[in-house]
């Protein structure tokens, strides 16, 4: 078990460990490699189980010509790391995913992989509206090695009703073994899936949790009221995640922490913690970064401030585009006097003071 802490907050991961396989027999090889793939395998079973706390729905840095930049990718995970984060989430709406091609976004989740080395989860986003298509990408990302589990949201455009959701994300969590995360998101995908389907699905072995981001605090009361305890509830929205772990969820998906991972991480923590004076001074200290991350269409204003901050390089993806001028003007300068620009203090320290 290995330790990882950044102001106060202490985030617990498993490493991973390959051994070796024999040598000598080609059977007797074989025969090692699948049960160390099985030992593997069950390892981080066990890692996304203890899923909980603050994750980073991880922006996919590109470069000036619109490559998907992997030096810059890697440093990013290694900083998210570093500064406390609990897991980390590539190739969701937040890394543009829909602009991937199928080998670009393999190859994101690999980079996040073998950069993490184990020391957190791994969840990659895997959405499809075409059930088919969806299962064939969630049992390619079974293929990868390391991977967590997966992410995957209701079937956009369609519009599924409740029964075409619920047989959607069955098919995909019965043609893998990975753990799985629903991800509910109406205002993207345009339809909700309502907490009766979700129990339902809860009833898959594989289907552990879910990135509730309906804004719908009567409908997260109800999933917490209605689901397993050992269901998993997270915010998916930056915005909400006090509520949700005020009501009994265990976590938050963050685009504010691809920015102040350390940050986000101890608010989640104290939430969790009880300690909620400490939650609600840091949510109330960066709410307003909260909200300017979707100023304009996400991750443009994300992009920015992370340029602003010397990590990335703020290139978007059609139909995405740079944030305006005036915009620009206004986040520069609240990540002035948050203490995020390159060269400026940070505002890390003791949030207590806040």
């Amino acid at each position: 078990m290995m330790q990882v802490s950044c102001m106060g907050v202490t985030v617990a991961s498993r490493r991973v460990g390959r051994k070796r396989g024999s040598v000598g027999s080609g059977r007797f090889a074989c025969g090692d490699e699948r049960r160390q793939a099985k030992e593997q395998r069950n390892a981080i079973n066990l890692n996304a189980m203890e899923l909980m706390g603050c994750g980073t729905a991880l922006v996919t840095p590109f470069r000036e010509d619109g490559s998907v930049d992997e030096p810059a990718l890697h440093a990013l995970v290694n900083w998210q790391i570093e500064q406390g984060i609990g897991f980390l989430v590539p190739c969701g709406t937040t890394g543009e995913a829909s602009t991937l091609t199928e080998q670009e976004w393999l190859r994101v989740v690999e980079v996040v992989i073998g950069a993490a080395l184990g020391r957190v989860p791994v969840f990659a986003g895997c959405t499809h509206n075409a059930t088919r298509e969806a299962v064939l990408r969630a049992q390619k990302l079974a293929r990868v090695h390391g991977l967590s589990g997966i992410l995957t949201a209701n079937p956009y455009y369609n519009r599924p009703g409740q029964e075409g959701q619920y047989q959607h994300f069955r098919a995909i969590a019965q043609a893998v073994d990975l753990p799985i995360l629903l991800y509910n998101i109406p205002s993207r995908s345009g339809t909700n899936l309502e907490p009766a389907t979700v129990q339902r699905l809860a009833e898959e072995k594989n289907i552990i949790g879910i990135k509730e981001s309906s804004g719908n605090v009567a409908q997260i009361t109800e999933l917490l009221n209605t689901l397993p305890r050992a269901f998993k509830v997270f915010s998916g929205d930056d915005g909400m995640a006090l509520a949700t772990i005020a009501l009994g969820g265990i976590g938050l998906i963050s685009v504010a922490s691809n920015q102040i991972p350390a940050q986000m991480s101890l608010m989640v923590q104290a939430a969790l913690s009880n300690d909620w004076p400490t939650a609600r001074r840091i949510n109330r200290h960066f709410s307003r970064l909260m909200a300017a991350n979707f100023t304009e269409p996400s991750p443009a204003p994300v992009k920015a401030i992370l340029t602003m901050m010397g990590k990335i390089n703020e290139t978007v993806r059609l139909p995405i585009v740079p944030v305006s001028a005036g915009t620009r003007r206004n986040l520069e300068r609240l990540a002035g006097e948050l203490g995020l620009l390159v060269d400026a203090p940070t505002a890390g320290g003791d949030l207590r003071m806040f």
